[in-house]
């Protein structure tokens, strides 16, 4: 079994499924985090010298066992040379 089967079996779960759902948030601040650093070809040093936010932060952030704050969040977008763009959806309904 990949890990797209086992996520597919696991997510059949409605349990395990609204779960995964409630982090998709920090999934996403973590992916565009990620993919902003690697599409400027910077590691996480770099970035951390950038900022001034230690490199073990960086990577815990990056591997979600960190809660960044809005502020924190402005500091590597600023690293970056990026804006944040934070929006309210409406939820998904199910009719």
């Amino acid at each position: 079994m990949n890990l797209e089967e086992l996520k597919k079996e696991h997510l059949s779960n409605p349990r395990v499924k609204a779960e995964y759902d409630a982090l998709e948030p920090e999934f996403q601040v973590i992916r565009a985090m990620i993919e902003a650093r690697r599409d400027q070809h910077l590691t996480q040093q770099q970035l951390a010298d950038r900022t001034g936010i230690d490199r073990a932060d960086i990577s815990k952030l990056e591997n979600g066992n960190a809660n960044p704050s809005l502020k924190l969040l402005k500091r590597l977008a600023e690293g970056l040379g990026m804006n944040i763009k934070i929006e309210f959806v409406p939820k998904q309904t199910i009719n």
